[in-house]
């Protein structure tokens, strides 16, 4: 198997690849033009699309990057916050609750480190293949060119459907409730992956045919390398003629990510938080347009989470990771604190590594 020139763009999702990309687009309206569109969009609304003329499998590829990888120093990455301003956030957000102002929220935080230069991302992507195998795991990575400005690294390892589309179905599998173990969920857990599926139904009915949003499964448990989750399906029927960009005003940022009601939580974020999410907690996926493309599924987009970005800084390239946890009444500011650091351990651990 020969390996890819380095200058060669590219993006896999599950066992697709993708690659010659030939256009790059920050508007929505490009998604109702034909083309297989690698998608992204900040927690803060910020898209964009990256269209590409081939389309393999993976397994059948004659040629893949190059996947050597100097592994990332755990000690060098830095909060956005540290552990007592997280907690006092988290008492912040009980305070919110208190007072009726929001139900519950997500507080999260970024973590950061210096590169020397751009990530190889498909060394991480192998790394976390190997090692946290998920159901939306993915990377793109993107060369500077006539195309695009700047280099783009991203690798997914999201646990998390935001949004899929089967013909005129809509399907968002909300994750809320997270532990070391199923026995240690928590009442508390499950309180708030229902609240979340009420806001859930509440957005997808902005988009879908009156009468079809319907809860298909609630509450389940999932296990991933290192925790388990409480998962939760929704679907509904679009309506017809919508567009992507009205989909996605009617639905991002993900509840699942900001919290209920929606816009009281955004501004609790707002206030709290001292960086932004960035890619974290937008989502990251694929939308094929194209009149000859297989029957059946044209749309997945996962929540991203558990996922490295690249950006650009004065100093030269970071490279970026977030985490966080939902708030309730119920919630208890060092177990919060402890989540975050849960959620993000195993994959720091495995960033950490490297290949020949």
């Amino acid at each position: 198997m020969t390996t890819l020139p380095p200058s060669e763009s590219f993006a896999i999702f599950g066992e697709r690849m993708a690659s010659e990309l030939v256009e790059h687009s920050t508007d929505p309206a490009c998604l109702e033009r034909e083309g297989f569109w690698a998608v992204t969009q900040t927690f803060e609304g910020d898209f964009d699309a990256y269209r590409f003329a081939k389309i393999a499998d993976l397994s059948t590829a004659s040629q893949l990057p190059d996947e050597t990888f100097v592994g990332v120093p755990v000690k060098s990455w830095q909060s956005s916050v540290d552990a007592e301003t997280y907690m006092d956030g988290v008492r912040q957000v009980r305070d919110d609750i208190a007072r009726g102002w929001v139900y519950q929220t997500n507080l999260c935080r970024v973590l950061s480190t210096p590169l020397g230069e751009s990530i190889n991302a498909f060394g991480l992507w192998s790394l976390m293949r190997e090692h946290n195998p998920a159901p939306y795991l993915s990377v793109i990575s993107l060369d500077a060119s006539d195309v695009l400005d700047a280099d783009v690294r991203i690798v997914s390892v999201s646990p998390e459907l935001f949004l899929r589309r089967t013909g005129d179905q809509l399907l968002t599998s909300p994750i809320k409730g997270t532990a070391d173990k199923e026995s240690d969920l928590l009442e508390k857990d499950s309180a708030e992956n229902v609240m979340i599926v009420d806001l859930m139904r509440n957005d997808l009915s902005a988009v879908c045919t009156e009468g079809s949003v319907k809860v298909v499964d609630l509450l389940r448990v999932e296990q991933h390398p290192s925790l388990v989750h409480l998962v939760s399906d929704v679907i509904g029927e679009v309506r017809p003629g919508l567009s992507w960009s009205t989909i996605f005003n009617a639905l991002m940022p993900p509840g699942s990510v900001s919290g209920a009601p929606k816009s009281s939580s955004l501004e609790v974020i707002n206030r709290l938080e001292q960086a932004p999410r960035g890619l974290y907690c937008g989502f990251v996926g694929w939308v094929d347009t194209r009149s000859d493309a297989p029957a059946g599924t044209t749309a997945e987009l996962a929540v991203a989470i558990r996922t490295f970005w690249q950006e650009h800084a004065t100093a030269g390239p970071q490279l970026r990771f977030g985490t966080g946890a939902g708030i309730t009444w119920g919630s208890d500011p060092l177990r919060e604190w402890n989540e975050t650091e849960l959620k993000a351990r195993h994959l720091l651990n495995v960033a950490a590594m490297s290949l020949p």
